[in-house]
């Protein structure tokens, strides 16, 4: 279903790959007489724009009623897109540590891997408050980052411990679901 929500998930994916080319090629500023900073503004600019867009996407979803399967889908599938851009251009441009990114990604694909066995099960784990100060902590580390602000190293190993610990609450909470399942 067509809606306010999933468009604006719709315009996170459509941004993630944009910037992931903006923070890969610095020099289509500086080769066109922009300083390099210019770069940086522009990559978080378009992340701040697109993080914008899940708080506003999940709001009208809940507040106007508007949530759908599709958004269901979406929403998790855009901010994973938004995060992975970039994490990885940050990390390929020698920004952030290739294992803090790869401990991110391994989170993310085991939690996915929880949830669709999840679904499959008919149980129903939800994002909890630890999975989203994780995305916070995710988003300003990668807003330090991408500005090439002071500490945003050590930001980025403070979402990753937030990322490792919401990941452990997943899996207890997706344990306790399963449990209370089999003994109803």
């Amino acid at each position: 279903m067509i809606n306010l929500p999933n468009i604006l998930a719709s315009l996170r994916i459509i941004i993630a790959p944009l910037m992931f080319w903006i923070i890969l090629n610095p020099e289509f500023f500086t080769d066109n007489g922009y300083h390099i900073t210019w770069n940086y503004y522009f990559a978080s600019l378009l992340f701040v724009l697109a993080s914008a867009t899940d708080f506003f996407d999940g709001y009208i979803a809940r507040e106007w009623n508007q949530m759908t399967m599709l958004g269901a889908i979406l929403d998790p599938l855009a901010d994973k897109m938004l995060t992975l851009a970039a994490f990885l251009g940050l990390m390929m441009i020698g920004e952030a540590s290739a294992w803090a990114i790869y401990i991110i990604i391994v989170r993310e694909l085991f939690i996915t891997g929880i949830r669709t066995v999840a679904v499959s099960e008919g149980i129903s784990v939800k994002a909890s408050w630890a999975g989203k100060v994780k995305t916070v902590a995710q988003m300003i580390a990668i807003g330090f980052l991408l500005m090439h602000w002071p500490f945003g190293a050590e930001l980025l190993w403070f979402a990753v411990a937030l990322t490792v610990y919401s990941g452990l609450e997943y899996l207890w909470g997706f344990k306790s679901a399963l449990l209370k399942d089999s003994n109803s």
